[in-house]
C-alpha cells in the first residue's frame, strides 16, 4: 500500500474503534495517542476527541508495555478497558462482553489470533504484566497469562478475534467483510463502516452479490 492509503486505512480503523467504544456507553472515553510534538498538540487527535466527546492523553515514550501501563494507570482504580485500533471487524457485542467481564474480575484479556491480545481490562491495582514481555512476538498472550498466574492474580478471558497488522490480514479483512455484506439483511449494518468505505475506495473490497 502507498503511505497515503495506509494512513487513510489507519484513520478509518481509529474512527471505527472509537465509535464502538462510544456505542457501549462507558462513563469515559479516553484516546491515548502518539504524535510528533505530543498528542495534545495534534490537530488530528484533538479533532477526534471533540467529535467523540473523548479525553485525549499522550502515550509517552518507551515500549508498548510502558505505553499501555501509562494509559491505564490513572483510570484502573475504578476499572478501565484498553482496546487497540487494529481489530476493525470486531463486533460490538464482543467488546461489550469484555467490559462486562471486567465488572466481575480484576483483569480481563481478550486474545488476538496472532498470539497477542487486542483488549486489556484492569480494575484496581496494576498487575505486573507490562515488563519483561517480548512485545510484537507471537508469545505475548501466553507470557502475560504466565505472569498473572505467577502473581496469583485471577483473570478472565474476553472473546478471541483477529487483528490487522499485515497485507495478508487486510485481504482476510476484505474477504470477511465481503461475506458479511452478502449475509446481512439490511444495508449499512457493517461492523466497521469507515474501514469498509476506505477499502472500497482503494479497490480492495468489491461486493459482488
Amino acid at each position: 500500500m502507498t503511505a497515503a492509503a495506509a494512513a487513510a486505512l489507519s484513520d478509518a480503523f481509529i474512527r471505527d474503534a472509537i465509535a464502538k467504544a462510544v456505542s457501549i456507553g462507558p462513563s469515559r472515553i479516553v484516546i491515548a495517542a502518539s504524535a510528533a510534538g505530543g498528542a495534545e498538540r495534534s490537530k488530528y487527535f484533538r479533532r477526534l476527541a471533540r467529535r467523540f466527546g473523548a479525553e485525549l492523553i499522550d502515550q509517552g515514550d518507551g515500549s508498548l508495555g510502558k505505553r499501555m501501563a501509562r494509559a491505564l494507570e490513572p483510570f484502573s482504580p475504578s476499572g478501565a478497558l484498553l482496546i487497540g485500533t487494529d481489530t476493525p471487524s470486531l463486533p460490538i457485542p464482543l467488546l461489550a462482553a469484555s467490559v462486562e467481564a471486567l465488572r466481575r474480575n480484576r483483569v480481563v484479556l481478550a486474545p488476538s489470533l496472532d498470539g497477542g491480545y487486542y483488549a486489556l481490562g484492569v480494575r484496581g491495582a496494576m498487575p505486573p504484566i507490562f515488563t519483561a514481555i517480548r512485545w510484537g512476538s507471537g508469545g505475548v498472550f501466553d507470557s502475560t497469562i504466565k505472569r498473572l498466574e505467577r502473581a496469583g492474580i485471577r483473570y478472565a478471558l474476553g472473546p478471541a478475534w483477529y487483528d490487522v497488522d499485515r497485507w495478508t490480514d487486510v485481504m482476510l479483512l476484505a474477504a470477511h467483510l465481503r461475506l458479511l455484506a452478502r449475509a446481512r439483511r439490511r444495508p449499512g449494518a457493517s461492523p466497521c463502516p469507515a474501514t469498509e468505505s476506505v477499502l472500497k475506495q482503494l479497490g480492495v473490497l468489491r461486493h459482488d452479490r
